[in-house]
């Protein structure tokens, strides 16, 4: 019976309840519920609904008032249109593809083959975490290559990267020149492009590309309720804002002794920060001044709770934005994982793994910051940290899946000021228990709940349309 007072207080403060999404949550509903510790995640049957065969005809790379690029279809036969920007990353195509930070964008790499040891399982680990991806589809909008390896070779191969493109229903190319698509892209910045599949290409299209600005691409991949991944190695409890988390992400917090409770992007973390030890934001796609509910819960949180937090890439870029900093467009990006970072705290050089078109404007922090890491290469932002508290946001990616592990040391610094934050809490709360119920823990989805694969630029706007009138709807009734 001791049990039941916090199972009813969690659930009063809303982690179920007070998502306004009553279709995702009967999925989880039932008369009788059994009580389990460590749940296993489930792995679901993959969607084959935009899959297609594979194509093997001509295929035509168009930059907006730029060059033409005609090539050959290896992936699905689909027409999208989405910002070209391009990676340097020599290996780890797997994880690229699969980041949601890589949503709406066509990505173009720079590595002259692609696919040699194609593409494995969606295995999960101990944990029911994906081993080998960042998420459970590909991400990318389209994919584009100088030569594709049709024949694979590794161990953990279970098909080739034309057929999971197919499977997935993104559109790959190649036989194009890689290299002079990124030395227009570095000299005109990131443009709007479109893969074409078995037509010739037409100017009068131009009209057709659609720019993801345009969309709160976050919305899209953000979890549509709450879902739960528990650790049997430790006692504190992470509340992660889903901005698009990637499973390495989760990993790294979950391996190191902190059970994680995930939430959409505008969920109000602010309300229920208390029953955690920490809070975390997530990575993501896209503009991040399209996150404004997301931004004014995390300058509530942080002007009433002194609760450790961390952001990462899209996270950090919110996490500056609620404390009063500013946001600027970068002219191409930096996507790769060797981009020297260098720790102003200590003078130490990184080699670090990114994935962002946006950058902190370091010059508009507020006094109460400062500037932890600073980029080598374009001197751009690359952390921020408070002066007096346990906060702080990195740009780069401190997890690396794919890419160097020289700051994920990073993570073991968040989860000391989240033990201190505990400890600390237990001396005026000595009743306080931040670890969740069974019984919540066994009601809560095991996984991001309601995010639809990615689909074309066009699609996605429609989809953006149809949910604001939807939105306009509700409001107006």
């Amino acid at each position: 019976m001791a049990m039941l007072p916090r199972i009813v207080q969690s659930t009063a403060f809303g982690l179920v309840p007070a998502i306004k999404r009553p279709i995702a949550l009967a999925k989880h509903t039932r008369s009788f519920a059994t009580v389990k510790s460590n749940t296993p995640r489930v792995q679901p049957t993959p969607s084959r609904i935009r899959s297609t065969p594979i194509s093997y005809d001509r295929a035509t790379f168009t930059i907006r008032d730029g060059p033409v690029f005609n090539g050959k279809s290896f992936g699905a036969k689909s027409n999208i249109s989405g910002e070209a920007v391009f990676t340097t990353s020599l290996v780890g195509y797997p994880e690229s593809l699969t980041d949601p930070s890589y949503r709406g964008q066509i990505l173009v790499f720079t590595q002259p083959l692609i696919g040699n040891y194609g593409i494995p399982s969606p295995a999960r680990d101990e944990n029911g975490l994906l081993r080998y991806f960042e998420s459970p589809n590909l991400q990318a909008a389209g994919v584009v290559v100088a030569d594709v390896a049709e024949q694979y070779s590794h161990w953990t191969a279970v098909k080739s990267l034309g057929e999971w493109c197919a499977e997935e229903g993104v559109p790959a190319v190649s036989g194009v020149d890689t290299r002079a698509i990124v030395t227009y892209l570095r000299e005109q910045g990131s443009s709007l492009a479109r893969i074409t599949i078995g037509e010739e290409y037409d100017a009068d299209q131009d009209e057709a590309f659609v720019d993801p600005e345009q969309i709160n691409l976050v919305s899209k991949v953000s979890t549509k309720a709450p879902f739960h991944v528990s650790s049997s190695t430790g006692d504190t409890h992470v509340a992660v804002i889903d901005c698009g988390v990637k499973e390495n992400i989760l990993r790294s917090l979950v391996g190191r002794g902190s059970s994680v409770t995930c939430f959409p992007y505008d969920y109000p973390i602010h309300k229920v920060a208390h029953h955690f030890d920490g809070v975390f934001i997530s990575n993501g796609p896209g503009d991040p001044t399209h996150c404004q509910d997301t931004v004014y819960h995390l300058r509530k949180l942080m002007e009433s709770s002194p609760v450790p937090i961390m952001g990462i890439c899209l996270g950090h870029q919110l996490l500056a934005l609620a404390a009063g900093a500013r946001t600027i467009k970068l002219k191409y990006g930096n996507r790769a994982h060797n981009i020297p970072a260098l720790d102003c705290t200590t003078g130490r050089c990184h080699i670090t793994s990114q994935n962002h078109g946006y950058a902190v404007d370091a010059s508009t922090l507020p006094s109460d910051w400062k500037e932890f890491f600073v980029n080598l290469n374009d001197s751009s932002n690359e952390g921020i940290v408070h002066k007096s508290r346990p906060i702080f946001g990195t740009q780069f990616h401190p997890e690396a899946r794919g890419g160097p592990l020289d700051s994920s040391y990073l993570f073991d610094t968040y989860l000391e000021s989240v033990a201190r934050y505990k400890q600390g809490q237990a001396v005026f709360q000595p009743n306080r228990d931040s670890r969740p119920s069974p019984l919540l823990v066994d009601l809560l989805a095991k996984e991001r709940v309601g995010v639809v694969p990615t689909t074309g630029m066009e699609n996605l706007l429609r989809m953006n349309e149809v949910g604001e009138q939807a939105s306009a709807a509700a409001r107006a009734a």
